[in-house]
């Protein structure tokens, strides 16, 4: 016996001492590629020199990735679970900088032209659009030509290739104009056949965040409010694009019958459809497209014309000097409001407040432009945040929020104490309101042969996950979520100098467009950010200043790891992405965004200032 025990003791510790090979040799050669990977990007920046625009050349503005308000990091681990779920490594381009980079290239004489070549710009905002489109006309207005060249243009690529002197496009491509839409997926019948109880707490006619949790569709109040944003996007979409082409709005708002018999007359050619609707100017192949812009730029010597890339180019453009004293302080609230200290992509009440309390306690910042881009989350971090706006301005200085695509619930509840909140017509903003959702399993649990029972000190004391929730502490709850709305339009008619009913009449949930919100007073002003710059050194009565970005920096450590990562991405070819099936793609990535959804829930309360139905697809 003593022998066969002895035996199955080597076999293990065998099996052991295998593992454990396996497990060190896979380190060493992780370490080893990641030390190839640090040489290969630290040998490639010694050797390699961008492409500068030392001879007359096009700016080729060949953006690839989102278009963001703040650039992002991600861990490793992040990274690489990314790339696995369909998502590779991003390349993000963020709004100044793009604005600043164009707007540079218009008074450089070593810039001829622009060429818009957009095929790799995934769906954008239309706020943000707008932005990118006001630095695009400013660079026609220096007399300088812009064109756009595509196979096929998606609705955002379209939008600023309609401010292009003149469109090109394949004789195989088209244009894809799908409209706005506001989607949700619905999960009321999922929980009740896994038995799941989701006790909901709410006030608000329009609070429709927490409607997949307790309907199968989309309530009456929600679609009427949604329609009429969506409504008044699409409206400005193509009203910009009808004065752009010189074209009737009709044209591009078809009913199905009118589409029909436009692509009949076109014979199944949407290319030739895009072309009589007067879309684009000239279907042309690519060798054509080449030629004419060799024509207009100069040859390259290799069969095209002088360009180069924005990416080069951006790298080229100087830092503006500081010359003044005065600052005036930009911080950008960009993603979900969350509890604590939070990375880029999400806005943490600690983090954005040590921010704020930064440039309170920094004598040469005279001013704060607040740039807003959040759909809200945490109710306690978003009050966090407000408090120190409240001490800003208590210290003399004027804070000016700054309205992206959408400052909604917990987005507007860090905006309304500003001095002034200036928004852009397209800006979604108000949804106040607030909520609470709380899961239990008590009753799925109960059909396993699972129980819970015990003692406790209070009525509270059994309340769980397994056990459910009491009539009594329902009504406690629902009292809390109560109290909190009328905490929220409270501060709101305060800082709007409001009536608790004049709030309340534009309140309940309901999301506002910024045209709309100005007309009901939850904005002072439509414009965009060069506006609130303006603003804000006019209140703090400034006649020079240079702007100061302030942000959580990266560490060192982070700052090497995102640069060796990018680089690994973009030299050696690394995608991880083909691991997952591509048909199962779609479905990985709207698990993940749920997830993400999921994690930004962390009151500290359990209660939410956050606008779900505000995603514009």
């Amino acid at each position: 016996m003593k022998k066969i025990v002895h035996i199955i003791g080597l076999i293990f510790k065998g099996i052991w001492k295998t593992i454990t090979f396996i497990r060190i040799a896979l380190l060493n050669v992780i370490f080893l590629a990641f030390i190839a990977v640090l040489y290969f990007a630290y040998t490639q920046s010694i050797d390699s020199t961008p492409k500068e625009a030392t001879t007359p050349s096009a700016l080729v503005l060949n953006l690839s990735g989102p278009i963001v308000e703040q650039s992002t990091y991600s861990n490793p681990v992040d990274s690489i679970t990314g790339s696995v779920l369909g998502e590779d490594l991003p390349k993000e381009n963020v709004l100044f900088k793009l604005v600043d980079t164009i707007r540079y290239a218009k008074t450089d004489p070593n810039v001829t032209g622009l060429v818009l070549s957009l095929k790799n710009l995934p769906e954008t905002n239309l706020t943000k659009l707008r932005y990118i489109a006001k630095a695009i006309n400013e660079f026609k207005a220096s007399g300088k030509p812009v064109f756009a060249v595509g196979d096929y243009y998606n609705q955002s690529q379209y939008y600023l290739a309609s401010y292009a002197d003149k469109i090109f496009l394949s004789p195989d491509g088209g244009v894809m104009l799908k409209g706005y839409s506001a989607y949700s997926m619905y999960f009321k019948k999922l929980l009740d056949k896994l038995d799941v109880n989701t006790h909901i707490f709410r006030v608000g006619t329009y609070k429709s965040a927490v409607e997949p949790f307790m309907r199968d569709d989309m309530s009456k109040a929600a679609k009427e409010a949604s329609s009429r944003w969506l409504g008044q996007l699409w409206g400005a979409y193509i009203d910009d694009v009808a004065t752009n082409r010189h074209i009737e709005v009709k044209t591009l708002t078809p009913d199905m019958p009118q589409f029909l018999a436009m692509f009949k007359k076109a014979n199944g050619n949407l290319a030739q459809l895009s072309l009589n609707a007067g879309l684009v100017d000239e279907l042309a192949t690519r060798p054509k497209i080449r030629a004419e812009l060799t024509r207009k730029f100069g040859s390259d010597g290799i069969d095209s014309y002088n360009a180069i890339s924005y990416y080069d180019y951006q790298s080229q453009v100087p830092s503006k000097p500081h010359h003044s004293k005065n600052d005036i302080a930009v911080i950008v609230a960009s993603g979900a409001i969350m509890d604590g200290t939070q990375p880029r992509g999400r806005v943490g009440g600690d983090t954005l407040a040590a921010q704020l309390r930064d440039a309170r306690n920094d004598d040469q910042v005279k001013a704060v432009v607040l740039r807003v881009d959040s759909p809200g989350g945490s109710a306690f971090a978003s009050e966090v945040i407000r408090e120190e706006i409240d001490a800003l301005k208590a210290a003399g200085k004027p804070v000016v929020v700054s309205m992206s695509s959408l400052a909604a619930s917990g987005g507007y509840w860090i905006s309304m104490s500003a001095d002034k909140i200036i928004a852009q017509p397209t800006t979604l903003t108000g949804s106040i309101g607030i909520f609470s959702v709380i899961t239990t399993f008590e009753k799925g649990l109960s059909k396993l042969g699972v129980s819970t029972d015990g003692v406790g000190t209070t009525p509270f004391s059994g309340l769980g996950v397994t056990t459910g929730l009491s009539d009594g502490a329902k009504q406690a709850l629902q009292m809390g979520i109560e109290h909190g709305y009328q905490r929220f339009i409270s501060l709101v008619g305060k800082n709007r100098h409001m009536t608790l009913d004049q709030v309340d009449d534009i309140a309940q949930g309901r999301v506002w467009t910024g045209q709309d919100a100005l007309k009901i007073g939850l904005v002072d002003q439509l414009g965009d950010f060069d506006d609130a710059v303006t603003v804000a050194a006019k209140l703090a009565n400034l006649q020079s200043y240079d702007l100061d970005w302030i942000a959580e920096p990266l560490t060192p450590a982070q700052q090497l790891l995102q640069d060796v990562l990018s680089e690994a991405h973009t030299s050696l070819g690394l995608n991880l992405s083909s691991m997952v099936p591509a048909a199962l793609q779609p479905a990985a990535k709207q698990l993940t965004e749920s997830a993400s959804l999921l994690n930004s829930f962390n009151d500290p309360r359990g209660v939410y200032a956050f606008c779900l139905n505000c995603q514009v697809e």
